[in-house]
């Protein structure tokens, strides 16, 4: 039972707790819908964290009708829910799919939608909230926001709420997402749009401010002083199937993978003690990091501070992969990068001179995302250099696969000579707790239906983030002397001027 003395305490066992809601997705034939977003509220339903009377129509182009549209996700489901599949209570939660044919463009199509959700009021015998969630290509954002106001949709039935929650990639640059930010902000209010990254609703990346602001042993050591770099890699062992290769040649992974996930990472290790649990008092200081990092002025600072590269023909698990050029869908002469290296520098008295490194790469050996907060090494007396055998404490933080924390400390060898060896202490979410950790679409989906912004990303916050993309991207593709592009064979761990980026400072990648 809650303290009913501690207000605060209340505040975080009730925050999860929806009202009656009505989900609308666009694009509801796509692959989103059917290997995430449906899966996740099926274990929603599972775990009994639906709101009452909850309905879910699925909005798109293609004629079917509801059993037809609930028989394809079923079959999803099975496939894709992390707690398997109940025939018996799939029946149930099937019942609350709808679906509804229109093409996005057409205000008659929206018109009857709205026919349609209130119709399910009048079922419920009061209004619901109503969240709408634009699974669709980003090409139709503008489209699907202007209906939505010109068939009144944006405005909640009676005192309910009308928000939106938005997928990424939430533009391809600065000037893009300015726009997009204002077509949606003349539809809905900032408090009632959503914009997602799902590397938030991680478990372990929602951990990061518990471990750093509840545990008094971190905290204190969580500056320059103590801390020497901090790194972070995301990993994946595939390279551009099932034709994303037309997606991401216009991409690339700086755009597609470091604005918004590793961002959003970084800003979590880096930001100050918020003044509150609220979604903008955590916010504002996720904001300060992105406007504290340093900038870099032409292609000479850029080519100093960033490594791009593509992937050549190599083997990934011995399975052969030809190069990044030789793709589907990719230009046979593409100047896409599939792997990017930055050494970063936050400017603000906590962080000055402590180097943050961060590196992402298609066809590397193996699937990961970490965060590692390497320490400085204590005085070398009465332990001699020799002694500590090159290693030093360090604190890794696994988002994915295996979500955990891990922390590496020195211990003396058995025998009678002293030699230290680094040992670890390991947390794993399933073993500590006995069940896997949810989903990520499972706690953004409930936490947008609840009203919980906290994990959602700000309209500063996305801007900032471009402003710094941009700089990079103009030295990169601008005429003149731009950077040079690097190469790595498929199953490396990168090109071998990214190890140069770290020994440059003495520094190393941390294996994993």
């Amino acid at each position: 039972m809650p303290d009913l003395e501690n207000p605060f305490q209340e505040t975080l066992i009730q925050r999860h707790r929806a009202e009656s809601c009505t989900v609308v997705i666009f694009g509801a034939t796509g692959d989103l819908t059917h290997r995430k977003l449906i899966p996740a509220l099926y274990n929603l339903a599972v775990d009994g964290d639906l709101p009452p009377q909850f309905k879910v129509v699925g909005f798109a182009r293609r004629d079917k009708p509801d059993d037809v549209f609930r028989a394809e996700l079923e079959e999803s489901n099975k496939k894709n829910s992390r707690q398997g599949h109940d025939a018996a209570l799939w029946s149930s939660f099937g019942q609350s799919i709808h679906y509804h044919q229109s093409e996005f463009q057409d205000v008659e199509g929206y018109k009857s939608l709205k026919t349609l959700l209130d119709s399910f009021d009048k079922e419920r015998g009061a209004p619901a909230n109503r969240l709408f969630y634009l699974a669709s290509a980003p090409e139709f954002f503008d489209q699907i926001m202007l209906k939505l106001r010109e068939s009144g949709l944006n405005e909640g039935a009676g005192d309910k709420f009308s928000r939106v929650v938005c997928e990424k990639p939430f533009g391809k640059d600065l000037k893009t997402a300015q726009h997009l930010n204002e077509v949606v902000s003349q539809t809905f209010h900032e408090k009632d749009t959503y914009r997602i990254d799902h590397y938030l609703g991680k478990e372990t990346a929602q951990n990061i401010m518990v471990l750093r602001f509840a545990n008094l042993m971190f905290e204190p050591l969580w500056n320059s002083r103590y801390i020497d770099h901090v790194e972070i890699t995301c990993s994946e062992n595939l390279g551009m199937e099932g034709g994303r290769g037309g997606y991401y040649d216009t991409a690339g992974a700086l755009r597609d993978m470091v604005q918004n996930h590793l961002f959003q990472l970084l800003s979590l290790v880096a930001m100050e003690p918020p003044t509150g649990l609220s979604a903008d008092a955590v916010r504002d200081e996720k904001v300060k990091v992105i406007r504290s990092l340093r900038r870099w002025r032409g292609a000479k600072e850029v080519a100093e501070n960033v490594i791009r590269a593509q992937y050549t023909a190599g083997s990934v698990d011995g399975v052969d992969r030809v190069g990044y050029r030789q793709e589907d869908r990719v230009n046979p002469q593409s100047n896409t990068e599939s792997y990017v290296a930055l050494r970063l520098y936050v400017d603000t008295w906590r962080w000055q001179g402590v180097p943050f490194y961060i590196r992402m790469g298609k066809q590397l050996p193996k699937k990961a995302t970490e965060i590692s907060i390497h320490f400085k090494n204590p005085p070398q007396i009465p332990f001699a250099t020799e002694t500590m055998n090159g290693t030093s404490n360090s604190l890794v933080i696994r988002i994915q696969p295996d979500e955990g924390i891990s922390m590496g400390m020195l211990s003396k060898t058995p025998g009678q000579s002293l030699l230290l060896q680094s040992v670890k202490m390991d947390f794993r979410y399933s073993s500590s707790f006995g069940k896997a950790s949810p989903e990520a679409y499972e706690r953004l989906l409930l936490d947008a239906m609840s009203g919980d912004a906290t994990l959602f990303a700000r309209r500063d916050e996305v801007e900032n983030a471009w402003t710094f993309i941009d700089e990079i991207e103009h030295a990169w593709h601008n005429e003149g002397e731009q950077p040079p592009m690097c190469e790595y064979p498929a199953g490396s761990w990168g090109p071998k001027e990214a190890d140069e980026l770290l020994h440059a400072d003495g520094r190393a990648w941390r294996r994993l």
